[in-house]
């Protein structure tokens, strides 16, 4: 399996993948990701070059979003000026769900985050969503505070301010990382 750059012309499979895991997340009885996201938001964050696709052959079963930039209200100012990278939107083809697919992206955010220098490998999960928390704690997170006040980035209610961090370091992922050169063709979902 190798992880690339996500392009412009992934969008559409990337808002379907997102979808494929709000519907996922509803049967599991949480409300996580009901509102559909702005095409236009994940778009610019594919334009910055923050969101990352995992594929198996020419499928698509994998993404993160990788970025310096905290959601604003969410981290202090004397955290937002350590070096940190946030963590973002990691979803898993239920086709490739219980392969460790999650962990290994997080061990890759945290090898990527290292060889730059950076300390903290950041994120923000579902307030509401405890078994989501316990896999993040599971994987060496640590719980820092839960913040429930302000709005979101869309405009709505607060409801991923469940923040968590671990310190960076070096990992053997497995994949084969073409984030350096924007090769990885487009395949089928």
């Amino acid at each position: 399996m190798r992880i690339c750059p996500a392009r412009p012309q992934d969008l559409a499979k990337l808002l379907a993948f997102r979808e494929e895991a709000a519907t996922w997340l509803s049967h599991l009885g949480t409300d996580q990701w009901q509102r559909p996201y702005p095409a236009d938001k994940l778009l610019a964050t594919i334009e910055a070059g923050t969101v990352f696709m995992v594929r198996d052959g020419a499928t698509t079963v994998a993404t993160i979003t990788l970025t310096p930039v905290a959601e604003e209200g969410l981290w202090t100012e004397e955290e937002l000026r350590e070096p940190s990278l946030y963590i973002n939107k990691l979803t898993v083809a239920r086709t490739h769900a219980g392969r460790n697919l999650g962990g290994r992206l997080l061990d890759w955010a945290g090898d990527r985050a290292h060889q730059a220098g950076i300390k903290w490998l950041r994120l923000d999960a579902w307030t509401t969503n405890t078994a989501l928390q316990d896999y993040y704690l599971r994987r060496g997170f640590e719980h820092v505070r839960t913040v429930r006040q302000g709005v979101a980035v869309n405009g709505g209610p607060r409801v991923s301010g469940w923040l968590a961090q671990r310190a960076t370091r070096p990992a053997a992922h497995g994949f084969t990382d073409e984030t350096l050169t924007p090769k990885c063709d487009s395949g089928p979902f």
